[in-house]
């Protein structure tokens, strides 16, 4: 299997999965084509794409030095696609699920892939009207970049904690902090991924399931974190599109200092704790269910610990590399989270004032451009 982790390290990308609105009514509007025609971008300024639905709008910054970069890039995606859809009687939002949206209402894009995504998934694919945000990390060594991978899998129950913004689904106040999670374990070969050995241990595996024909490429492994060796980065897929692009950049911020902490890690010839799956998986359920609202098991001790406590931790370890990177800045929205309330939180305190999911979408809407 080729790769591209050549370098440089710690270069950052971010993705946001957004949503197209209709201005008046706040549903979601199968647009994507009338707003890929008129909000591309210029060279070295990010990329506006289509994902499955019709009604969802990807921006994705290039690659850079350090998250103030990718920030400016990723304000100025968001205003573009913001002024193209006011045009054309339109809004964007960003949460991790659109408030009271029906899946059985959205159209698929007309693009190959997606159109072969429902061929192979049906109802698992078609119902996945879900919104999240991805970010890479570049690394300069393919056993490197399986180290990271492999030792970020304890950080994703917090990372979910952190950016849960899901708190309803079709109309359903859910129970839920991030009902995003849920709806997409349905697809397979997602969430915790299995550890790899090295490199060449991950290239056999995955070389094994597109011999078999089960997988056309890597890219159709959907884990919570992967290696991506045609951008040569390892990617962290798990968390919640953020409303606020500050909650964006900060998230992005933590992300690139713990694989820059894993990176030195491998660099020092040590090797990874080893925890249970089931025991990181179940850290996810509970940060799926309570966000930061809860405890998860400090896998470490085996005791239970405060969310928001273990989020500090991760974040005061953080602390030192972010400076190191240029994010320092950003990884305070960190703070901002733990003191007043990760997205799910926030949708809950205006829909408790009058029970109108529409007022909800409205306040998304109106954060998103901020």
């Amino acid at each position: 299997m080729e790769h591209r982790f050549t370098g440089p390290s710690y270069t950052i990308g971010i993705e946001e999965e957004l949503m197209i609105l209709d201005a008046e009514t706040l549903d979601l509007a199968n647009m994507i084509e009338p707003m890929l025609e008129s909000a591309q971008t210029d060279e070295g300024a990010g990329e506006v794409k289509p994902e499955l639905m019709e009604s969802v709008l990807e921006i994705a910054t290039d690659p850079c030095r350090s998250t103030a970069e990718a920030g400016a890039q990723l304000r100025a995606l968001r205003a573009r696609v913001r002024e193209t859809a006011e045009s054309k009687g339109l809004a964007i939002g960003s949460a991790g699920t659109h408030p009271f949206a029906m899946w059985e209402d959205q159209r698929i894009v007309a693009r190959p892939r997606y159109r072969d995504l429902i061929s192979a998934l049906r109802f698992v694919a078609r119902q996945e009207i879900i919104f999240g945000i991805h970010v890479h990390v570049g690394i300069d060594d393919p056993d490197k970049a399986i180290h990271v991978a492999n030792g970020m899998r304890v950080h994703m129950p917090v990372l979910l904690a952190l950016s849960a913004n899901s708190p309803f689904w079709r109309a359903d106040a859910t129970g839920l902090a991030s009902t995003r999670t849920p709806i997409f374990r349905a697809f397979p070969r997602v969430g915790i991924p299995p550890t790899y050995n090295d490199w060449a241990d991950y290239a056999k595996r995955i070389n094994f399931m597109c011999e078999s024909g089960v997988i056309q490429d890597y890219t159709y492994l959907w884990y919570d974190v992967r290696p991506h060796p045609n951008l040569g980065t390892v990617e962290v897929r798990v968390m919640d599109s953020q409303t606020r692009v500050e909650h964006t950049l900060g998230l992005a911020a933590l992300v690139q200092a713990l694989v820059k902490e894993l990176a030195e890690h491998f660099a020092a010839g040590k090797r990874l704790a080893k925890y249970p799956h089931e025991m990181i998986d179940e850290n996810k359920w509970l940060a799926a269910r309570h966000g930061l609202e809860d405890e998860l098991i400090d896998l470490p001790s085996q005791k239970r610990i405060g969310t928001k406590e273990l989020a500090r931790r991760l974040r005061d370890r953080a602390r030192e590399h972010a400076q190191d990177l240029g994010s320092a800045d950003d990884l305070e929205a960190i703070d901002d989270l733990l003191n007043h309330g990760n997205g799910a939180a926030r949708q809950v305190v205006v829909y408790e004032a009058n029970h109108d999911l529409r007022e909800v979408v409205a306040e998304i809407v109106t954060a998103t451009g901020e």
